[in-house]
């Protein structure tokens, strides 16, 4: 992942502030899902950059997450991970993750005795389980609901 992503440490809480100011000001142009020209000014010399639409959501997304202090990573779906790399994604062991791949749970290819895993196969896993997780939470709470535990409903 270190040729294709782009990692940084969590940001420090100036980066956080600056995050934050500038995110509350892009925000009004991002809304407007379209092309949008900034101009950059660094030591008195101004140059205008023309963003995709994608490219001020992306940023924007990018903005929220350092504001809240989140370490951003960026990796292009087709991408092929490591054990240990997908396992940072997944935020589990690598053990766990070649547990899963043994168990089919994820596709993988070998390279010679590695094992490869494409960026979009572990997010479609990631987001598999969160949903399940979700469907779990809310059954567990419509049941605390009938059971009158506290919960409004």
């Amino acid at each position: 992942m270190t040729a294709l992503a782009h990692r940084r440490l969590a940001p420090s809480a100036l980066d956080a502030a600056v995050a934050r100011s500038s995110s509350q000001l892009l925000s009004p142009f991002a809304r407007r899902n379209r092309a949008l020209t900034m101009r950059v000014t660094d030591a008195g010399q101004e140059q205008p950059i023309e963003l995709p639409a994608g490219a001020v959501a992306m940023l924007m997304e990018i903005l929220e997450s350092m504001a809240a202090g989140r370490v951003v990573t960026i990796v292009p779906e087709n991408a092929e991970l490591t054990t240990v790399e997908a396992a940072g994604v997944l935020n589990v062991s690598r053990p766990f993750v070649i547990k899963l791949l043994d168990e089919k749970k994820i596709p993988f290819r070998k390279v010679g005795k590695h094992r490869r895993i494409r960026m979009d196969d572990v997010m479609a896993f990631k987001a598999a389980i969160d949903s399940e997780r979700q469907s779990v939470l809310d059954q567990l709470a419509a049941e605390a609901q009938v059971q009158d535990l506290g919960y409004p409903r």
